[in-house]
């Protein structure tokens, strides 16, 4: 028997699983010593494989929408929040308080360029 568990198995083995069961199925003097085992309990459990499947497959459809709205939704907030950054700038101008205030940098407070020494 299998001990772990709380790992998923390949999308093989539960496919070779399903047609071993298919085939068990098929075999008509199938009786194993551990009732555990009979094809109904088996039958039972493969119908609840299924049914979490099913229900799988359903909440992570929800959860990719759920999550491509949440992208869209900080995408819109992002753009906003750069617009009214430029709105500040131009409402107070490049090197105003206001503008450091929003997290960006003063136009006074960046490096004047060094001159290039010529080279002849």
């Amino acid at each position: 028997m299998a001990d772990r568990t709380t790992r998923a198995l390949s999308p093989k083995i539960v496919q070779d699983d399903m047609n071993g069961f298919a085939a068990l199925k098929g075999i008509p003097d199938y009786s194993p010593n551990n009732s555990a085992f009979e094809v109904n309990k088996l039958e039972e459990s493969y119908n609840a494989m299924l049914a979490k499947q099913v229900d799988f497959a359903q909440k992570e459809a929800s959860y990719k929408s759920a999550r491509d709205e949440k992208v869209l939704a900080e995408w819109d907030f992002h753009n906003k929040i750069l617009g009214a950054k430029e709105q500040v700038i131009a409402q107070y101008g490049k090197s105003s308080n206001e503008v450091q205030a929003i997290g960006l940098k003063k136009k006074t407070e960046y490096k004047k360029p060094s001159g290039r020494k010529s080279s002849s």
